[in-house]
């Protein structure tokens, strides 16, 4: 956010509540254990009818076995899926969950730019995300609705593997299509 605050010197930054109530798009990247607790205290009536770019996972309080995180959900319901009933007028767009921070804006790889995999109910909202991760450097493949989060969320496990166990955290994934 550092970065992005100083080329955009006109953003604004603030509390939970007071991003919910002003900004147009909302971006929840906060510990999927407590996303539903930040949600509740920004005020649910703040979510109605807003874009929520939700990059959270729902990884559980215990340490990866032998590199492998752990959910709390299951491959039936995703966090982003709890999100989407807990704000059920809000848009919600999984994105940005399968990355690590330090590459979610103008990532640089030798091999190209990175994809990223999105998800929600509302085409609308998941056409402005693909504009804004096309500002910020990524490609952006569609994977459908709010479902597809239970597939994408677990990228997120694939992706800490390297760092986990070689210590590897400077990577992102690419879709190779015919």
């Amino acid at each position: 956010m550092i970065k992005w605050q100083q080329e955009n010197p006109s953003g604004l930054l603030g509390s939970f509540q007071k991003t919910a109530q002003f900004g147009e798009i909302i971006v929840l990247a906060i510990g999927g254990l407590v996303a539903e607790d930040a949600i509740s205290l920004a005020g649910k009536e703040h979510f109605f009818e807003k874009i929520v770019i939700d990059a959270t996972n729902p990884i559980a309080a215990v340490p990866p076995d032998n590199g492998v995180l752990k959910f709390f959900t299951t491959l039936e319901d995703s966090l982003m899926e709890r999100i989407q009933r807990l704000v059920p007028d809000a848009k919600v767009v999984k994105s940005f969950s399968c990355v690590g921070n330090a590459f979610m804006y103008k990532p640089q790889f030798p091999g190209g730019t990175p994809t990223m995999f999105i998800c929600g109910n509302d085409e609308g909202a998941k056409k402005s995300i693909t504009g804004i991760l096309s500002s910020f450097g990524w490609e952006t493949e569609d994977m459908g609705g709010a479902v597809a989060a239970r597939a994408i969320e677990p990228l997120c496990i694939l992706w800490c593997i390297p760092g986990f166990i070689r210590n590897q955290w400077s990577h992102a994934f690419k879709l190779l299509k015919m």
